[in-house]
Order: C-alpha cells, then structure tokens, then sequence
C-alpha cells in the first residue's frame, strides 16, 4: 500500500508555477515568442502611439459645439489617456492579441468638424455611446463575424496593403516629407516647395535610416533603439537650432511635439469628463431622422475601419488563417463596440484599434501581454504627460513608414489573374491613402467587387450579405445629400 501511495505521487502532475500558468493564458511559448519580446513590442507600440494623448486634444478642444461650449484641452487629454488605456488592457486580457486602443482619428474629427455644429458635446458622446451599443450587438449575436466571413480573401489582403500604404502616407505627411502644395494640381509635393529643407524632416530621415538599417541587420528592438537614437538627436538638433513649434508664421517648426526635456515629470490628471454625455438628447435638438444618419455614419466607419486594421495587423503577426480570421476573433470584435462606449462615456471619442499597433508587431509582439504592457503605460501617462510629449511625431512618422512597409510585402498573396478582382483591389488599396480613410477603401472595394463581378458573370459567387453591406456603402458616401434634404 505504501508503495503504491508512493507510485501515485510521484507521477502526479505538478502544481503550475505562475509564470507557467500566464504563459499558457497569453500563449507566449505556442506562438513563438518571449516576455522580453513582448515587452518590447508593448512600449514600442505606446511610444508610436503616446501622439494621440497630444493630437485627440486639439482636434476634440477648443471646437465649440452648437451652444458655444468647448472641451478643454487637458480634460480631453486626460481621458484619451484613460479611455486607451483601459481598452488596451481590456482587450489584452479578452482576445489576447497585440492590438492597442486610442480615440479613433476619423471620428474626432467627424465629431469636431461636422457633428457639434448641429449639436452639443455631450449629445455628440450620446450618439458615439449608441454607436459602440450598435457594434457590440452586432458582434455578441454573430451577425459582426458573418460579414467579415463574407469577405472574400483577396479583399482582405487588399485591405492589409491598403492600411500599409495608409499609414506610410501618415508617416510622410507628420514628418513634413510629403506636404500639400495648395494647389488643384499636383495636390501634394516633397518637403517644402520640392526640397528636403528643413531639421524636423531630415531627423525623420536619420530616425527612417537607422530604423531600416536595424531592421536590414534583424536586430532586436529595432525600432525602438531608433526612436530613441533620433529623439536624442531631435533634442540635441532643437537645442542648437531653436526650430520651435510649427505655426502659421514657423511652417518649418516641429508637428505637434517639440524635442526638449520636460520642465516636470508629473501632472494629475483632470477625469472631470467622464460621465459628460446625453444618451438621446440628439434626437429632440435635430429629429429622429438626422440622428439616426449620423448614427449610421459612426456605426460605418468604426464597424469597417476596425475590420480592416484588425485583418491587417493579424496578418502582420502571422496570426490569421488562410480566409482572414485569427484566434478569438468574435471576443475581439465585441471588445471593439465595447471601446466605443467607453469612448463616448469619458467624452475621448470612439476608441477603435489602432494601426499603429503594428510597430509592436513589427518589433515580435504576438500576444495581449503586449497590450497589458501598452495600456499600462497608457495609463501611467495620465499622471507623467510631460513625457509623453519628448518624442517628436516626426520620429513615431519613421516607425509607421517602416511598418508600411512591412504590411505591403503581404500583396504576394494576391492573385491578379483575374482583372474582375484585380479592380476591386487596386481600388481598395489606393483609395484608402489618397482619401485617408481606411472605410473609405473598403467600402470602395466593397461596391466595386460586387459591381464587376456580378456584370462579369460571377454573381453566384459573392455573399448576399456582401450585396447587403455594398449597399450600405452607397448610402453611406451619399449620406452628404441625403443629410441634405432631410428635414432639420
């Protein structure tokens, strides 16, 4: 009996260390990577992404809404903070995928540019609340993931190449390298009046050199140590030159951020928005109608913009199967709709999934423990924003340059043989840079797709939830008439 007892326990299994047990939740080890890797891609991801905490402020404050009333700069600031910080771990911990959250570019501004001059800010927050519900209903009940299934391989490529070229255009046009020309034709030109001539734009040029150096020579951390080598030399170039903050009078000055050490480390955060929005106030100021429009227009471009930054930054990590879909794909959408409650709840804006997650990617993130780590920092960033404000954007601009790169190379995937596809995606691609919008492509893509391979006589082939959601689109670029003769 004594042997037997002895037998038993020594075959049993042994307790999991904690380390083991985190490891099997994040699957660090079964896809291939390290806690240092991890780590690594988190903060990178951050540091690419720490803009925001800068950029949402001045597109959401300082905009007055139809009462005349604005959002303050800091408050805004300090709930972008809080919002993406929050999202990224949640998401971290729910899907376990190396996505990071922020407010959303392409609804601030839709918010601040059209929606507050018919209504207030918090019947404005109301409707990005409703919007997230929306999504999160659509995801929990399946009716989210059935629409992305409906999309046919080819386009979701597309779509990942379209984003690469998108946030390539991104990093020329932060940096200066790429700027309008004010003209009807050509709209745009190199540097300032055609020549690279200016000390932000040539330390995005070394930060873009380094980091492409670094990453020819596979070396680990890459884009980080160069972000941190170019800060350095944007600190040391501001000191010696003075360049200062762009403006109407300096056209050569810094975008956003000026390179110099902080005068203080710490600030508390002012959360005082958080709660500051009116569910359904919208639809007494400008009718049932007109809400529902602009509802509609939220819900588009959040439902497709995350699609298609998902699908592409899966396939950047090496996570998405053959058709497009990656590990816990219906938990990551429903956390998608949840980002975009919260985001009207603390008055940040929708917060959606970020493309910028893919610098982390490109640096061996695989897995949530990256964004824990993102949105920890997030976090922290409330109490330490003099910090988040050394990194110049024209430095995160080579990161995103380098990072399009890397998603372009996915284009290999795509047949071309057929030109009743090939037009869908060439259009899907190139429309997503040149009109910067990421729903704009798909939704291009989508209309185009249906169109010429329905007429080419391959009508059997394409999901009827695919002819559903193409229509959609249609309303959704009319929406400008359609607003138009509504009643108000």
């Amino acid at each position: 009996m004594l042997r037997e007892t002895t037998i038993s326990a020594s075959t049993s299994t042994p307790t999991p260390t904690l380390k083991g047990r985190l490891d099997r939740f994040f699957e660090i080890t079964s896809r291939g990577t390290t806690w240092a890797t991890e780590f690594r891609g988190g903060l990178l991801t951050f540091v690419t992404m720490a803009y925001i905490v800068i950029l949402n402020p001045l597109i959401l404050g300082g905009t007055p809404d139809v009462s005349g009333h604005s959002l303050q700069g800091q408050q805004v600031a300090a709930v972008t903070a809080l919002s993406a910080g929050f999202m990224t771990v949640l998401f971290g911990l729910v899907a376990r995928l190396p996505f990071a959250f922020a407010a959303g570019l392409g609804i601030n501004s839709f918010l601040a540019v059209n929606v507050v001059k018919v209504l207030t800010w918090q019947e404005a927050m109301g409707l990005v609340v409703i919007n997230g519900l929306i999504i999160v209903l659509l995801a929990a009940t399946g009716l989210r993931r059935l629409i992305f299934n409906a999309v046919p391989p080819q386009l979701k490529t597309a779509i990942t190449v379209g984003i690469g070229l998108f946030i390539a255009f991104i990093g020329f046009v932060d940096s200066g390298f790429v700027r309008s020309t004010n003209l009807s034709s050509p709209p745009v030109q190199l540097g300032e009046a055609g020549s690279i001539a200016t000390v932000p734009t040539l330390v995005f040029l070394v930060a873009l050199v380094v980091m492409g150096v670094l990453m020819a020579r596979k070396v680990k951390g890459a884009l980080l140590i160069g972000i941190v080598v170019a800060t350095i030399v944007a600190i040391i170039a501001e000191a010696i030159f003075h360049v200062g903050a762009s403006g109407p009078k300096n056209a050569n000055g810094w975008n956003l951020t000026v390179p110099q050490l902080p005068t203080s480390l710490v600030s508390v955060p002012n959360l005082s928005l958080v709660g500051q929005f009116d569910l359904f106030g919208s639809f007494g100021r400008i009718g049932a109608l007109a809400a529902v429009m602009l509802i509609f227009t939220l819900v588009f471009t959040n439902f497709f913009d995350a699609m298609g930054s998902m699908t592409g930054l899966a396939r950047s990590a090496g996570l998405a199967k053959e058709d497009g879909t990656f590990p816990r794909l219906q938990s990551a959408l429903i956390v998608e709709g949840v980002g975009a409650v919260v985001g009207g709840g603390t008055s940040a804006s929708s917060n959606t999934v970020f493309v910028e997650s893919a610098s982390g990617i490109g640096e061996g993130a695989k897995t949530g423990f990256a964004s824990v780590i993102t949105g920890v920092l997030f976090l922290l960033a409330m109490f330490f924003t003099p910090l988040t404000q050394v990194v110049p954007l024209e430095v995160a601009a080579a990161a995103l340059v380098v990072v399009g790169a890397l998603m372009v190379v996915q284009i290999r995937h795509i047949d071309f043989h057929e030109f009743s596809s090939t037009l869908p995606v060439f259009l899907t691609i190139i429309v997503m840079p040149l009109t910067y919008s990421i729903a704009n492509g798909i939704g291009v893509g989508f209309i185009s797709w249906v169109l010429i391979r329905s007429l080419a006589g391959k009508a059997r082939e394409i999901s009827p939830l695919l002819w559903i959601v193409a229509a959609g689109f249609l309303v959704y670029f009319a929406r400008g008439p359609i607003e138009a003769v509504l009643p108000h």
